[in-house]
């Protein structure tokens, strides 16, 4: 069997059978980082015709809709710049194909006709939380994960860091992506973004800027601290005003997003090292295509206003004696942290948009939470929401 050099770059250990696998092991504990760029520069795939690779391609894309399968086509785009190119414009954003893709896609809007259905794991011992995307239809499954946070405790306030990989998760680290941030009483929290979640973000104030992504694959960006979501928690002692209420504002999101045709900012790419979870995929900005774009009818003031997201009103149960929600057999736990969201008209304004559930929590079991989102909000957004839930609420309960 001949074993040439072609072996050692990235793109032969993606493409070799399962008989090859111990060798490309070894073989890629002795490639450096120079190495790997080379191969990324010289790859011998990188010369197929673009017509047929296209090809190629496309059917394996259109065959590996599930994970874990779905890893087949993150490995193509890591095989070389024109492969990746080309995966990049083949594969579909969340809102348009309902799949999870690239790493960017936990930054992206979700799906527009589905939801996405995904699952939180609690570990109270490392106060810990993880999110996974639902293989199946069981309430709790393996999952294929997608974030994972870490609670912090501060004398005035409470932060929830939240990265890409489980076993990394400072705020150092390039695997962060965001954060949520408490108030004392637990009744305020601010949801913030790593990096800008479109054009003209302004970042809040910070002692020192940190830097994210490898100077190997382009130019380090500073990451800061974009605020792109305010969660309130109503004042309630005691419970003597029933359920939480909440009130989400998601300032990057205009309240046109929930109308037919309406537009919400999308990120594109950005700074990610190799992990576990996805492979490392460039960076080079995020853009916003709803600045840009308006839907039919939506007058420009009405456009300018953040969208605000409300928890549905549940409803009283006679015989349970308690407050009950359809969660469409989704949530199986009676829980004071179970909700669900949806948009608030504007004033003088109604219609289906403002029933849909655009995200639903709810407990399944001792530390197993499902958490369900759809357009325009993305998992990131989603996850940092309910963790909000979690936070002990001295003036809620």
């Amino acid at each position: 069997m001949n074993l040439d050099c072609g072996l050692r770059t990235r793109s032969c250990r993606v493409i070799q059978d399962t008989s090859m696998s111990v060798v490309a092991s070894e073989l890629e504990e002795e490639d450096d980082a120079d190495e790997i760029d080379d191969g990324l520069k010289q790859s011998c795939w990188a010369n197929m015709p673009q017509e047929l690779l296209r090809e190629v391609l496309i059917r394996i894309e259109s065959s590996e809709s599930k994970w874990p399968c779905r890893k087949n086509v993150v490995g193509c785009a890591t095989v070389c710049r024109s492969w990746r190119e080309i995966m990049k414009e083949i594969v579909k954003r969340p809102e348009i194909s309902g799949m999870l893709t690239f790493p960017i896609s936990v930054k992206q809007p979700g799906p527009r006709e589905s939801i996405l259905q995904c699952f939180i794991k609690r570990k109270r011992s490392t106060q810990t939380y993880l999110l996974f995307l639902s293989l199946t239809q069981a309430l709790a499954d393996d999952g294929k994960f997608l974030l994972a946070a870490r609670k912090v405790r501060r004398p005035t306030c409470t932060d929830y860091i939240i990265s890409l990989h489980a076993d990394d998760m400072s705020k150092g680290s390039s695997r962060y992506i965001g954060k949520l941030r408490s108030n004392f009483l637990g009744t305020k929290f601010t949801v913030y973004d790593g990096l800008p979640p479109h054009d003209g973000a302004k970042m809040t104030k910070s002692r020192s800027p940190r830097f994210m992504g490898s100077t190997q694959v382009s130019p380090r960006v500073p990451a800061g601290s974009y605020p792109v979501a305010h969660i309130s928690y109503e004042l309630n002692m005691l419970g003597s005003r029933g359920p939480r209420r909440m009130q989400c504002i998601m300032d990057p999101i205009p309240s046109s997003a929930v109308e037919p045709g309406g537009e919400a900012p999308t990120q594109t790419e950005f700074p990610l090292g190799s992990g576990e979870s996805f492979p490392s995929i460039p960076f080079f900005r995020s853009r916003s295509s709803c600045m840009e774009k308006s839907g039919p009818g939506v007058s420009g003031n009405q456009r300018d206003e953040p969208l605000v997201l409300k928890n549905k009103s549940p409803r009283w149960h006679e015989q349970l004696q308690c407050w009950c929600l359809n969660f469409q057999g989704r949530v199986t736990v009676a829980s004071v942290k179970n909700f669900q969201l949806v948009a608030t008209p504007p004033s003088g304004q109604s219609g289906p948009q403002y029933e849909k559930v655009i995200l639903q929590f709810g407990k399944v079991g001792k530390d197993v939470f499902t958490m369900d989102y759809c357009y325009p909000i993305s998992a990131f957004q989603a996850f940092a929401i309910c963790l909000s839930s979690f936070d002990t609420k001295i003036a809620c309960e």
